[in-house]
């Protein structure tokens, strides 16, 4: 039997693992962390290579380590030659947060620890936990975390979906199976949040005046998607306040910048819209129809012409329903797990949700609040299950 089973090797399993290595709370053998992909990371990987992001939006105090300057030192390895870390806040370059999430996996050994599989059930068995596999196998636990994301929930807008099971050209960027180098200008991307704005600029690299980045409202510019005073106690103290999750969830819907970028992106967008490599327009896609060759016709309220194109991007995000999906919501039910009327659960600030079964990500935000999906989050998520072992 494990000690400490993690179900999911994204940022937030990964962070989880790291913290209780650190912190001399388990040891290597008595972790196990279950994800479908063949190593840690891998998601998190694909999708901020798939859309060229050179740097993080998060400061360079946020990483996987329970070190606060773990990645700082780190980049001083690198010397001085290299432009490490952006603007005021240290935003750290991707491939030198990708190489220190590498150095300390390996230093770890945390591929030891992996266990490629899908987690289809959990259950309790005396004093233990039992996660089943869809494969069949089952593995047993003291411990469970559930470190799901919502990477496997690509949000498409409604206007779009008909037309793409026509056989339109229409994607999600963070499809699983979406190769961007098989589609042939012209691109579209709809969107007008970060992930829009760094795929507009990676494509517009490749295909210049043949890209179009098409958003609902005018560019949001903020250097966080959520003010910094939520990462410590000037927000979180307030929020913590709140018995009503109905209250927390709308502090945290009201909190987050939604489809917001950051200034120097802004910047790069409205440069290349003035040398003519990109196209920029705001409009509020109503219906969208498809002719015979596959040109897909964007159109608004009153029906009147917005764009016309061959391929769509869509850079809009994610669900928001509740990570796991049926087998998660029948442990909720076999087990009457505490949730708010959102959908999400209610926890222990430890994040505990039942007898050592503990949350990290989307799944702990009414706890951690609107940085529980991002890299801070994963960080507070980590000390907070950590705290009192």
């Amino acid at each position: 039997m494990q000690t400490w089973v993690i179900v999911g090797g994204g940022i937030q399993g990964v962070t989880v693992a790291i913290h209780l290595l650190e912190k001399n709370i388990a040891t290597l053998e008595e972790i196990t962390i279950i994800d479908p992909h063949d190593q840690p990371l891998s998601k998190w990987k694909q999708m901020t290579s798939r859309i060229d992001m050179p740097f993080l939006r998060s400061s360079f105090v946020h990483h996987v380590s329970s070190s606060p300057f773990s990645l700082d030192q780190f980049g001083k390895k690198y010397g001085e030659q290299q432009k490490l870390f952006l603007g005021r806040y240290h935003r750290p370059k991707l491939t030198l947060f990708n190489d220190h999430c590498d150095e300390l996996i390996h230093t770890h050994k945390l591929e030891n620890s992996w266990y490629k599989g899908t987690v289809n059930g959990l259950s309790k068995y005396f004093n233990s936990w039992q996660v089943t596999l869809e494969s069949g196998e089952t593995i047993r636990t003291k411990h469970i975390v559930l470190a799901l994301g919502l990477s496997q929930q690509p949000s498409i807008p409604d206007q779009l979906i008909s037309s793409k099971n026509k056989g339109g050209s229409i994607h999600h960027i963070f499809e699983e199976e979406l190769n961007l180098d098989r589609l042939h200008p012209p691109m579209t991307i709809v969107g007008g949040g970060i992930t829009a704005a760094h795929t507009a600029i990676s494509l517009s690299n490749k295909y210049p005046g043949h890209v179009t980045l098409l958003k609902r409202h005018p560019f949001r510019v903020h250097s966080f998607d959520s003010d910094p005073g939520w990462l410590g106690p000037k927000n979180m103290h307030r929020f913590l306040k709140l018995t009503d999750y109905q209250q927390r969830r709308k502090s945290i819907f009201d909190a987050r910048h939604r489809g917001s970028i950051t200034r120097e992106l802004y910047l790069k967008l409205r440069k290349r819209e003035k040398t003519g490599e990109l196209t920029i327009q705001t409009a509020d896609i109503s219906a969208v129809s498809i002719d015979e060759d596959k040109t897909i016709t964007m159109m608004d309220e009153e029906r009147d012409l917005i764009h016309k194109t061959r391929n769509v991007i869509c850079c809009t995000g994610f669900h928001s329903s509740m990570p796991g999906g049926t087998w998660l919501q029948h442990v909720i039910q076999q087990y009457s797990l505490p949730c708010a009327q959102c959908g999400y659960p209610i926890v222990s600030k430890s994040l505990m949700w039942d007898d050592c079964l503990y949350v990290a990500g989307p799944l702990a935000e009414l706890e951690v609040g609107p940085v529980a999906r991002n890299i801070s989050g994963a960080q507070k998520a980590a000390a907070k299950i950590t705290a009192n072992h």
